[in-house]
């Protein structure tokens, strides 16, 4: 679900797969959730006040349909709310945070690692804006979050699930597309990123199929005679992260889309 979450060859996914992954697919797989003697300390320090602490059902990643964050008890404060969905190791949200302490943001991963990482980043960074939830992301935005409660949403270089077999992975759908609308205050932003051209055509098509949201950066669609033609300008507000670097230099051209929820 998120650019530095672990792709299905680098290990074996541990546990019996939920009945839940066959009948709804999941656009991420579970790795292990053992911390290094680093990040089990920032986990400690952190976790207790900002881990969003989540009833669950089914899985220990699922959200309790019942159960509704409360962001003014969470972050102690009334702010315009950032959700970001696949925050990986947290670099771009810790940055985003610590530039724009104005807004409240909300992490949401399922990889403890990765977690740990975030909060250790935001404590060295002093930064108090931000807080993380462990759970899968359609299940936060259809349980977890209140209607048109969302600023703006994030989505920065998912798991591309390159085998055509596996596409119905994909994090960005008709159905995400849906939950996304539901989250999202009128004139809110969902800002997304990838760095494979197929996906990027795909997030286009299921947007502008949407009647929930409009281009900011309308354009034609690029195809393969005129890839570059139609999509929004790289957004300052993304740090470059190692992940992008190397999607760089393996000679993957990130693209970048902004659309906005429409009343």
């Amino acid at each position: 679900m998120s650019e530095q979450t672990p792709s299905p060859a680098e290990g074996p996914v541990q546990g019996p797969v939920p009945e839940e992954f066959h009948r709804r697919p999941y656009s991420f797989v579970r790795r292990g959730d053992r911390l290094t003697a680093r990040r089990q300390k920032a986990w400690d320090d952190w976790a207790p006040t900002r881990v969003i602490d989540v009833p669950r059902v089914r899985t220990d990643t699922s959200v309790h349909p019942d159960h509704e964050f409360d962001a003014t008890a969470a972050f102690g404060r009334e702010a315009p709310l950032v959700v970001e969905v696949g925050s990986g190791l947290g670099e771009a949200v810790v940055h985003a945070a610590a530039q724009d302490p104005a807004r409240n943001f909300l992490a949401v991963e399922v990889y403890k690692p990765g977690i740990a990482d975030l909060l250790l980043k935001a404590g060295q960074a002093g930064v108090d804006n931000v807080r993380v939830v462990q759970a899968n992301a359609p299940e936060v935005l259809e349980h977890l979050l209140a209607p048109a409660s969302v600023d703006e949403l994030w989505v920065f270089f998912p798991d591309p699930w390159h085998k055509t077999r596996h596409h119905k992975r994909r994090l960005v759908s008709p159905a995400f597309a849906e939950l996304a609308a539901r989250v999202l205050a009128p004139g809110g932003l969902w800002r997304l990123a990838t760095d494979w051209q197929e996906y990027a055509l795909v997030m286009r098509e299921v947007l502008d199929a949407s009647p929930h949201f409009e281009n900011v950066h309308p354009g034609p669609i690029a195809d393969d005679e005129h890839p570059d033609t139609g999509w929004a300008p790289r957004w300052e507000g993304r740090i470059l992260t190692s992940f992008e670097r190397k999607a760089r230099e393996a000679g993957r051209v990130p693209r970048d889309l902004v659309y906005r929820r429409t009343e």
